[in-house]
């Protein structure tokens, strides 16, 4: 049991010394790796994007002849005579389908 208390009281202080040498290792290490790569010089500043703008027109809108002029609508009387509808091919069977060169 006295060697127990003895590696305790011992290594306790070796060991409070080595996690301080690591502490100030990391410490400055960090320091100089902030220096180098010139990481957090300037203050982060909020940007944002400025908001889109939208330019609407409405050029649609109906507008009243001025005048109240007339509209004349002239009908003839004969009709022009109706043209022949063509007739409808017959349907092709499936030989002269198979016959028949692409449409490409």
């Amino acid at each position: 049991m006295a060697e127990e208390a003895s590696e305790s009281t011992g290594g306790s202080l070796k060991n409070i010394l080595i996690g301080l040498a690591s502490t100030i290792a990391l410490g400055v290490g960090g320091f100089v790796t902030k220096q180098l790569t010139g990481e957090g010089d300037e203050p982060a500043q909020a940007t944002t994007a400025p908001a889109p703008v939208i330019n609407i027109t409405n050029s649609n809108a109906q507008q009243q002849s001025a005048g109240g002029g007339k509209t004349v609508i002239i009908k003839e009387k004969e009709a022009a005579p109706a043209q022949a509808t063509p007739a409808k091919p017959k349907p092709k069977t499936a030989k002269e389908e198979l016959e028949e060169a692409p449409k490409w």
